[in-house]
């Protein structure tokens, strides 16, 4: 951790100087420009009747570099955005070190109480997992990345492939850092992706006419014809001058349609150049992962790369430009009808190639989110990559802690889920760190099935589907108790069960919506229902009686508690997983001490 802070602290401070002397040239350069400009304008006042040839010299001594100058401050301010761009994202980095990820975007729009596991386990929202994880620099690759969190892998390969990009692009913080700033340098907006898949199926208006493919081939054709004819004698040049008037008239009637699609295409390059800055910078990278090099691979067509198809747009549209100078418009219209076949080439530019457009979009954002989960595994160098299992089911961790908590903090746990079926019932006092170890588990289960590096000290798991019940919440707007709803998650479990669905569960206080005979009833009858399923999970529970699960089911079914235990009339907690039920419960103790009397039975 301490490489770590160093690299950033280190890139901040060279970032700083580089900014302070970039700016002080662009205070140089500002006054230099405003003292040859006054210089040139005073030169040309006082020698105004001394002839041409001076004041060209002058204009050529000071107008001239003055012009020179302006494009050179143009530069340095382009420097001073990146430079400033650059010490922003180190000071980010170096708070998130310190559990500061309040500059980062954390997804709230994502929040979804239904969700299987991203409510309970914390994964959007205000210090959340995603604001921690999340660096994107695109509106697409936060999508991407909030989709992977929503949808984790469950193929073995899949997320050792991703193991294996996420490894590589941990390594290359320059390639990361830089990405990021392209990015944040030349934003794009959310509306691009749907922007750009719009356009390209909006479909064709001229390489479908036949008329128009025709004319730009026979209105040539006529021009040379009646030219040659001319030269020959055979026919007056009236005729040609006649035709070529035609053509010009004609061409007017097209003039409003070539400027809607150079517009529309102009736009559309904008978009694509914000996008294009970024590919270049990927493209530019030597990548050895098999999922790095797919992606780099996947930008070229025909061995060309996106940046030099899209700079052949810029050029058409460059030619139609043409257009806008009135003599060029009438001598390119008369002969070659020139609005007409230029865009013709343009639309044949877009029928060639606009179907790659949103696979680029898309692989940007996906490096983009590569690049959040590149810098998290950078971030926690001594995080270790989890191993894959194929065989089902196992979850075997050792010192597993919560990635979001201070390490200075962090009480570590191992957890043990060897086989299928297979539950760890885990009872304690209230405070003693049962919702702690929970969270720990799943966020850390969504971390490995995600291809990233895991806050244990070890980890082998089997990858399934994640399903939680930790947070069930009533509903006004659907009329809905709570106990309802969380019979609701709880039949989505069967369900899925039953439909075959491998799934590993985390469930915290089973039926705690109703009585404790009804609860404790339904409780033995899930889980029974769940060993019979196949299925896993840890259950966390103040019923004690859960306990007694591991006597029916003694090879599957597992206790083990957080004590609470009383020192001096204090409460202590070790936050350590011990074997067995729980002894020590604390809430009588707690509502003694906030003065609640209660029955000397009670106490």
């Amino acid at each position: 951790m301490n490489q770590v802070y160093q690299h950033y602290h280190l890139r901040k401070e060279q970032s700083e100087q580089l900014l302070e002397k970039t700016k002080q040239k662009i205070l140089r350069i500002s006054s230099l420009r405003v003292f040859l400009f006054v210089l040139g304008l005073a030169g040309i006042i006082f020698f105004f009747r001394a002839g041409a040839p001076v004041l060209l010299g002058i204009a050529a001594c000071t107008f001239v570099p003055f012009l020179l100058l302006v494009r050179y401050h143009n530069r340095l301010f382009h420097e001073k955005d990146r430079l400033e761009m650059t010490v922003r994202i180190h000071r980010e980095e170096l708070a998130a070190l310190t559990g500061d990820y309040s500059a980062f975007d954390a997804g709230s729009e994502y929040v979804d109480a239904e969700h299987p596991y991203t409510f309970d386990l914390d994964v959007f929202g205000r210090r959340s997992l995603f604001q921690a994880i999340n660096r994107t620099c695109t509106p697409q690759g936060k999508t991407a990345l909030a989709g992977w969190m929503k949808q984790h892998l469950t193929d073995k390969a899949q997320i050792e492939e991703r193991q294996a990009a996420v490894k590589e692009l941990a390594g290359k913080p320059g390639f990361r850092e830089n990405f990021r700033i392209i990015g944040l340098l030349y934003k794009g907006n959310p509306e691009d992706h749907e922007d750009i898949n719009r356009w390209v199926n909006s479909g064709f208006s001229l390489i479908t006419n036949k008329l128009a493919k025709t004319a730009v081939i026979v209105i040539p054709l006529i021009n040379i014809l009646l030219i040659t004819l001319a030269i020959c004698g055979i026919t007056p040049w009236a005729w040609f001058g006649t035709a070529f008037f035609i053509f010009v008239t004609a061409s007017i009637g097209i003039t409003k349609k070539a400027t809607q699609i150079q517009e529309i295409y102009g736009k559309k390059l904008r978009i694509l150049s914000t996008y294009a800055q970024l590919i270049a910078h990927a493209d530019q990278e030597t990548w050895s992962s098999t999922l790095m090099s797919r992606l780099q691979q996947s930008f070229y067509i025909d061995s060309r790369s996106p940046v030099n198809i899209l700079r052949q747009l810029a050029k058409e549209l460059d030619r139609l430009d043409l257009r806008n100078n009135q003599f060029l418009y009438i001598l390119l219209e008369g002969s070659l009808f020139f609005q007409l076949h230029q865009l013709l080439r343009i639309e044949r530019w877009k029928a060639r190639y606009a179907k790659h457009l949103v696979r680029w979009l898309d692989t940007v954002a996906e490096i983009d989110a590569l690049c959040s989960l590149g810098t998290f595994a950078f971030n926690h160098p001594h995080y270790p990559y989890p191993r894959i299992s194929n065989e089902p089911f196992c979850f075997m961790a050792e010192e597993m802690g919560h990635p979001l908590m201070d390490e200075q903090r962090c009480v570590t746990n191992p957890v043990g889920i060897p086989s299928r079926p297979y539950f760890l019932v885990i009872t304690g006092a209230n405070m003693a760190g049962k919702s702690t170890y929970l969270r720990s588990i799943g966020i850390n289960y969504l971390l490995a099935c995600m291809g990233m590096p895991v806050c244990c000290g070890s980890l082998t798991l089997y990858p399934v589907q994640l399903f939680t019940s930790l947070r069930t919440s009533d509903s006004l707007s659907e009329n809905e108790s709570y106990f309802f709803a969380e019979l609701k998650r709880l039949k989505r479990i069967i369900d899925l069960l039953k439909s075959k669905e491998e799934l590993f569960i985390i469930l915290d206080e089973i039926l705690k919506g109703t009585n404790s005979k009804d609860k404790q009833t339904g409780s033995f009858a899930l889980v029974k229902q769940l060993m019979e399923e196949k299925a896993n999970g840890v259950i966390a529970t103040h019923d004690l009686m859960l306990g007694e699960l591991q006597n029916i089911y003694p090879l599957s079914v597992k206790n083990y508690c957080f004590e609470a235990d009383i020192i001096d009339n204090e409460l202590s907690f070790s936050y350590r997983l011990r074997k067995g039920i729980a002894r020590n419960m604390n809430a009588c103790f707690l509502m003694q001490k906030m003065g609640i009397i209660l029955p000397p039975d009670a106490q």
